[in-house]
């Protein structure tokens, strides 16, 4: 795929815990709780597995573990002047996220972001088949009625930047120290703050 400069790009789609917010999941201790086995790392295949009484139980316990992080959510550095830095350019703006959907509305309340992203692209695990399907990106793009090459899909896990290759769109890894996925990943930034800089460069130069 051609690397479009980014502030061309028109429709940003973005993954939530990571990615908007300070990572605070603790995955391993989720993974202990819900029973899952060594190298068995994808929580919400693991649940869908079970019988419904236990995938029930196992779902409880993900919203009441779920929604004191989401209460208590930061924003990742950079993140609000990056989303306010987009709406201020008319960007089209989107959660796709493999938490409940009444968790990102409450994490997105809590770090300040929740008027930024219509409620209708606000897609979370019940929404559509998790990532790395690309299934909700293509629900996004068709409510949009947009091109896949006039998207980008922002996250800070394996599972993003799959999705969005999957789906035909530009891909951001951001939140880490290295490219983990380089073959993934169109875009890589140490945080939002770095790629709020490039877009107001790109900006200027032109």
């Amino acid at each position: 795929m051609n690397h479009a400069r980014l502030h061309h790009l028109r429709h940003w789609i973005f993954d939530m815990d990571g990615t908007l917010t300070v990572a605070s999941h603790d995955f391993p201790l989720m993974r202990r709780q819900l029973g899952m086995a060594d190298g068995d790392l994808d929580i919400l295949a693991y649940v869908a597995r079970q019988s419904e009484t236990d995938a029930q139980a196992m779902r409880q316990w993900l919203w009441d573990y779920e929604v004191d992080l989401a209460k208590n959510a930061e924003p990742a550095t950079g993140a609000v002047g990056l989303v306010e830095h987009l709406h201020a350019q008319d960007k089209k703006l989107a959660i796709l996220t493999r938490n409940d959907r009444k968790l990102a509305h409450i994490t997105l309340d809590a770090i300040g972001l929740l008027p930024y992203f219509d409620d209708q692209v606000v897609y979370g695990r019940d929404e559509a088949e998790p990532k790395p399907s690309p299934h909700g990106i293509t629900q996004i793009l068709h409510h949009w009625q947009a091109a896949n090459d006039d998207t980008i899909m922002v996250g800070d896990y394996l599972y993003d930047v799959s999705a969005g290759r999957n789906a035909g769109t530009h891909t951001m890894l951001i939140n880490h120290v290295d490219n983990h996925w380089p073959e993934l990943s169109d875009y890589y930034f140490v945080d939002c703050g770095a790629v709020l800089g490039l877009l107001q460069q790109e900006q200027v130069s032109e």
